[in-house]
């Protein structure tokens, strides 16, 4: 599994700072922080440029206004843009008031979320 544990560690300071629940489990080739069992927010490596990024679970109809903020794109593993979820690069979070804006934006959509199937 391909992740960054400093950033793993912030990840986990700031949602237990916002007194969220979570758990955090290895998939999508990095780490996935669960809140209310649903995957809210992750990090993994991206295998073409080696960078750190995050993965965001940020629902559909906010993902094309996030998607104009720096860094972002559409979350894509199969060849086809995942709904409701974004990469965001390094640039797009390495200022705190990023950071929070993407942690605070993936914790606003999680009650919405559905759950996956098991």
């Amino acid at each position: 599994m391909a992740y960054d544990e400093y950033l793993a560690e912030k990840m986990s300071q700031s949602l237990q700072q916002r007194g969220a629940s979570f758990e955090a489990k290895k998939m999508m080739g990095g780490i996935a922080f669960m809140v209310n069992e649903k995957m809210c927010i992750g990090l993994n490596r991206d295998k073409a440029t080696g960078k750190e990024r995050l993965m965001v679970r940020v629902g559909e109809e906010a993902q094309e206004m996030c998607m104009k903020r720096t860094g972002c794109r559409a979350m894509d593993f199969t060849g086809r843009p995942m709904k409701g979820f974004v990469h965001v690069d390094p640039e797009g979070f390495d200022q705190q008031e990023d950071w929070d804006f993407w942690v605070e934006t993936a914790l606003r959509y999680n009650p919405f979320a559905k759950k996956s199937k098991k």
